[in-house]
């Protein structure tokens, strides 16, 4: 009998299983619609089929994958309804926590937040749309970590999450030549220290992909 299979409920393996599918879905590894099978998954990653589906299913839960009633898995597709009401999310959240991690923004954290938007501006003049995603949400994460507001990260986190494969695709599409402007203006106001600027800025950025989607 193989280790993995005398060990089907293998928390460890179940727990690195789901958080590497779960880094793919959020950086936009997988676009929209990608189809998952759970032997698939079990044999790419070398675990049996318990960790598998407990990942899978863990995943689906958090919105980050769509069982369809035949059991199909697929990276969602979603409407733009669905997107348009992920980012208010955004657009409601994001301000906040960026609010509240002024008071923390010390100088080494802004620098710190400079040098993840030059790795942007260098995922762009690769047209590297995966490096682009990651280092945007870095971005954003690191300052977020400051607001120590873990209830309001965790929430957000999951809004990424189920957005990830269509920012790919939206990427896709808009072909970038520069980095989100909005970050020079979100670091600048972090630097004077000036609230409302923040708010605005964070909340301009993250909604500005709004204009890309489908009509």
């Amino acid at each position: 009998m193989s280790a993995a299979a005398s060990r089907p409920s293998d928390p460890a393996a179940h727990e690195r299983l789901y958080r590497s599918l779960r880094q793919q879905i959020l950086v936009g590894e997988l676009l929209p619609g990608h189809a998952l099978t759970m032997r698939g998954i079990a044999q790419a990653n070398g675990v049996s089929m318990t960790p598998a589906r407990e990942a899978l299913r863990r995943l689906a839960a958090e919105g980050a994958l769509t069982i369809s009633s035949s059991g199909r898995i697929s990276t969602p597709e979603l409407s733009n309804e669905r997107i348009e009401e992920l980012a208010a999310l955004r657009a409601l959240i994001e301000p906040e926590l960026a609010s509240r991690a002024l008071p923390r923004a010390h100088f080494a954290l802004i620098d710190r937040l400079a040098a993840i938007n030059g790795a942007i501006a260098d995922a762009v003049d690769r047209h590297d749309a995966v490096a682009y995603i990651r280092s945007n949400l870095e971005f954003h994460r690191t300052l977020y970590l400051r607001a120590q507001s873990p209830a309001m990260l965790a929430v957000i986190e999951t809004v990424w999450l189920q957005l990830g494969p269509t920012m790919r695709a939206v990427y896709g599409r808009v072909r970038r030549q520069e980095p989100p402007r909005h970050h020079r203006m979100i670091l600048a106001a972090l630097r004077a220290g000036d609230e409302p600027g923040l708010r605005l800025a964070v909340r301009a950025d993250v909604t500005q992909g709004l204009r890309h989607l489908p009509t």
